[in-house]
């Protein structure tokens, strides 16, 4: 099954642009807020789960923040990322993975999760995103779904909707809610999906 998604994810990023998929974002400006938001140093610690070939990689960068790793089940998808970014790409640390399946070699301060998520709709799955996220959390996380109003499916593959109570929830043992707020994001094909982002302290 791992191999079917990852051949999924491969074959989205090698044959569609940035222009071409839904999640898309010039500037992921709800990410950096909320990153920001934790006032930690530009040594902290920070891991983009599912980031593909998202540029918040590159804001991090610019904004002097020194410890980034990137995660995705697409080598393709990181690939681009690598790409765009030229020589700056080796100040990230990229790591090829299914979520379910990472072994962290550090403790995080920061675990970002735009979209990945969602995309665990068997509860086994998500109890292992958990247990690891636990392990490889030492501070803050911050987690983007699809809300209940979003999307049902993203990219052909089925997701879980969630709302604000319902991830609250899920991350309720182990971490504890700090804010949550809803959002259009606006795809480059100019429709609205509704999202549900929120924040957490390790507990």
């Amino acid at each position: 099954m791992e191999n079917a998604i990852q051949n999924h994810w491969d074959t989205v990023y090698k044959t569609k642009n940035a222009d071409q998929v839904s999640w898309t974002q010039d500037t992921p400006e709800t990410s950096l807020s909320f990153i920001r938001s934790f006032g930690l140093p530009k040594s902290a610690k920070i891991i983009d789960i599912g980031g593909g070939d998202s540029k918040l990689v590159d804001f991090l960068i610019e904004e002097g923040y020194e410890n980034i790793t990137v995660l995705d089940i697409s080598e393709a998808a990181l690939e681009k990322a690598k790409i765009r970014l030229g020589d700056k790409a080796a100040k990230v640390n990229w790591v090829v993975s299914d979520i379910t399946d990472f072994a962290p070699e550090q403790i995080y301060d920061v675990w970002h999760d735009r979209a990945a998520f969602h995309f665990l709709t068997e509860e086994n799955q998500v109890q292992q995103y958990l247990n690891i996220a636990k392990k490889a959390v030492n501070g803050f996380m911050t987690i983007g779904t699809f809300s209940e109003n979003g999307p049902e499916k993203c990219s052909g593959l089925h997701i879980k909707q969630y709302s604000e109570s319902s991830l609250q929830t899920a991350l309720n043992d182990g971490f504890e809610k700090m804010k949550c707020i809803t959002e259009d994001h606006i795809t480059p094909f100019n429709t609205a999906q509704n999202f549900v982002f929120c924040s957490f302290k390790k507990a």
